[in-house]
């Protein structure tokens, strides 16, 4: 089944592939400049620190629906082992095993394809069995650290959660926008809180996964005017769940990945970041979200943190 016409329309009106050469492999992280960087530390008022990754376990969001993408799976490999002999000091050291994108973590512009092609026009073939991604993986992006915007979308239509049903779109971000007190510039990275993590952090991981809110495809262009460097939510598909056009599965992530070349996150928890904005009446904030440089990977486990 062919991509529908709406599809390749907001394609073309959000597509960077050229902008920042054809060599180029970060896509909107372009967008966080030297003075990107100095305004968000300038962010910084209180030193009031918020995790925002949920724990690495067993017992993890993943359901088994995505092929592959496992709970992390924890061996210890060594416990208290003298390894220089009796007396000496001795060592324990573990081993994991799980999926990328199983828990918090950014997907990489090559997470997702779609009409044979990746982020600046190359060849989806160019991600292999062996090598992964050649071009765009994970471990190009070496630093992720800019201003941070929370769009509370939920606190600001005065919920605790948005419905499963919900498509946040455009005026919805604006809304959550002004309710900030903040206006989203060049080299932020947004971040979307729906209120969806809080079936999760109760047990509840199959409702979490579905029916969830999320963005709605119309999204990608309020991103691309305001030159967004990336884009993280409080939901398992990032985007609504079920989509909002039938049949039509994953657009916001090929917009995003392929199309803009921006990175977008997935699980993050921001629940307390949305109280201390809240505490604090201030809604940016200096943004660490540094990814694991997998060689060649199309996700990568992330712990962010804010800090006000």
């Amino acid at each position: 089944m062919s991509l529908p016409p709406e599809f390749h329309e907001i394609a073309k009106r959000v597509n960077n592939w050229g902008r920042w050469g054809t060599d180029d492999e970060i896509g909107t992280l372009n967008l966080v400049t030297d003075a990107v960087v100095r305004e968000a530390v300038a962010c910084v008022h209180r030193g009031r620190r918020v995790p925002l990754a949920l724990p690495l376990q067993h017992d993890g969001v993943q359901t088994g629906v995505v092929p592959g993408r496992i709970n992390p799976l924890h061996t210890m490999t060594q416990i208290n082992q003298e390894l220089f002999g009796p007396g000496t000091i001795a060592c324990s050291d573990d081993a994991v095993t799980f999926g990328l994108q199983a828990a918090t973590h950014w997907d990489a512009l090559t997470h997702v394809s779609h009409s044979g092609k990746i982020y600046n026009g190359r060849p989806a073939t160019t991600i292999t069995a062996h090598g992964g991604a050649e071009f765009s993986g994970i471990d190009k992006p070496r630093h992720v650290v800019s201003r941070g915007v929370l769009l509370d979308v939920a606190r600001a239509k005065g919920l605790d959660r948005l419905a499963g049903g919900h498509a946040v779109t455009p005026e919805d971000l604006a809304q959550a926008e002004e309710f900030a007190g903040v206006t989203v510039r060049a080299g932020d990275i947004v971040l979307v809180r729906t209120g969806q993590i809080q079936a999760c952090l109760g047990g509840d991981k199959h409702g979490y996964a579905y029916p969830s809110p999320g963005l709605s495809v119309r999204t990608p262009e309020w991103f691309h005017a305001r030159d967004v460097a990336a884009v993280a939510n409080d939901t398992l598909t990032f985007e609504i769940f079920p989509p909002e056009i039938e049949d039509l599965w994953l657009p916001v992530h090929a917009l995003d990945l392929v199309e803009m070349g921006m990175l977008q996150g997935q699980n993050w928890n921001l629940e307390e970041l949305s109280r201390a904005c809240a505490e604090e009446s201030r809604h940016a904030f200096l943004l660490s979200a540094m990814p694991e440089p997998f060689a060649g990977g199309t996700g990568t486990p992330v712990a962010p943190v804010a800090v006000l």
